[in-house]
């Protein structure tokens, strides 16, 4: 255990306090949330940059890592497509990105065993700030007027990056996963 993987972990295990003061649908829950999943959004930063710069990069950091992100990414999509926070379009969004994440996760699971790696884009540490920042703004509508049409915007443009980069993932892949097996 070190201090990257504690931040995390704390990224994951504040989920569902998130979840909960959203869906308790008045200012001061919504203020708590939203103070809270800028807290954990940070945490994607600062867990990374610590685990560089204390030379403690684990595999279980490594690992987490983009669970972590998934997971409040997607524990929030669910969340307000459910209490209605997003608007028909908004839902299909969602879905959109929860489809590239499933896939590109099934994905790689699949290429695991094999040994291959498809590496990171650049593009895709962008596609995962501007769903953090999306959600935030979609969290922060309810408690800050005149909000609503950057986070649709921003929402539209994490989508974009997520479909785009989950098209990189595919592409990368597409060699091995046509490949005969001998």
């Amino acid at each position: 255990m070190n201090l990257p993987n504690i931040l995390t972990m704390s990224r994951i295990a504040v989920i569902p306090v998130i979840v909960t003061l959203v869906m308790m649908n008045n200012i001061t829950a919504q203020w708590i949330a939203f103070v809270l999943y800028v807290l954990a959004a940070l945490t994607d930063f600062l867990d990374g940059y610590l685990a560089r710069k204390m030379n403690v990069v684990s595999p279980l950091g490594r690992m987490l890592d983009p669970i972590a992100d998934k997971l409040i990414v997607g524990a929030l999509l669910i969340t307000f497509a459910y209490e209605g926070s997003f608007s028909a379009s908004l839902t299909f969004a969602a879905v959109f990105i929860m489809m590239r994440e499933i896939a590109v996760s099934g994905l790689r699971e699949f290429l695991g065993p094999l040994n291959i790696v498809i590496p990171v884009s650049g593009i895709a540490k962008y596609k995962t700030t501007s769903q953090l920042i999306a959600l935030g703004l979609v969290m922060a509508v309810p408690i800050v007027p005149g909000l609503n049409l950057a986070a649709t915007a921003t929402l539209w443009l994490a989508t974009g990056l997520t479909l785009y980069t989950g098209y990189e993932y595919f592409v990368g892949a597409w060699p091995h996963l046509t490949k005969e097996e001998a």
